[in-house]
């Protein structure tokens, strides 16, 4: 059976400092299937390249942006990134549609608690209402788009639940890598960690 690729664009300016993305990303599979692509680190002074970057996307089945929610947001090269790749007559318009029938999703990490992200709470809104500007993004591109994968609470977290999340998001990609989820299993899931815990245990 022939396997996924995997693209995991990486976006994280401060990605030493921070324990609970450092352990999702030493639980990603070792497999020429994935390809682990840290913008930071790739492009320290904003200078995208843009004809590699399409090249990339290309060749992959599966996109995810990785980052930490930066004021209701993602980090700013990513949102460059997102500016300067996916451009018009490539991306979407009446010449586009390059991406067009390839998933993608977003793997998050805040600092604030999960009760927090509802209307009664702190921030007022739900993760997917913060992240509908991204999910519109894969629309036009069409492209389908997944629910994220979400790690709440970050600076909370113990040993033992982040050595767990870890593990679940490793064990997330290799099933990616093998199998297509379907609309109709993700209902009523607005977090696909979720849903893969209930797949799963």
């Amino acid at each position: 059976m022939k396997k996924n690729k995997i693209l995991i664009l990486f976006a994280h300016p401060l990605y030493e400092k921070s324990k609970v993305n450092r352990v999702l990303v030493e639980s990603i599979p070792h497999t020429e299937n994935i390809t682990f692509h840290d913008l930071y680190e790739e492009y320290p002074n904003f200078e995208i390249d843009i004809k590699r970057e399409q090249e990339l996307l290309l060749n992959h089945d599966i996109i995810i942006w990785q980052h930490p929610l930066y004021w209701y947001s993602c980090p700013a090269l990513l949102k460059q990134w997102i500016d300067m790749v996916l451009v018009y007559d490539w991306a979407y318009g009446g010449r586009g549609g390059a991406l067009t029938g390839k998933t993608l999703m977003q793997v998050i990490t805040t600092g604030g608690a999960r009760e927090n992200y509802c209307p009664t709470g702190l921030e007022k809104h739900t993760i997917p209402d913060l992240l509908e500007p991204f999910s519109q993004t894969a629309l036009m591109c069409g492209m389908r788009y997944l629910p994220p994968f979400v790690f709440h609470d970050v600076n909370n977290v113990s040993p033992e639940v982040l050595n767990i999340k870890g593990q679940r998001y490793g064990n997330l990609l290799d099933y990616l890598l093998r199998y297509r989820i379907l609309e109709k299993e993700l209902e009523g899931f607005i977090y696909l960690n979720d849903w893969f815990k209930h797949k799963t245990e």
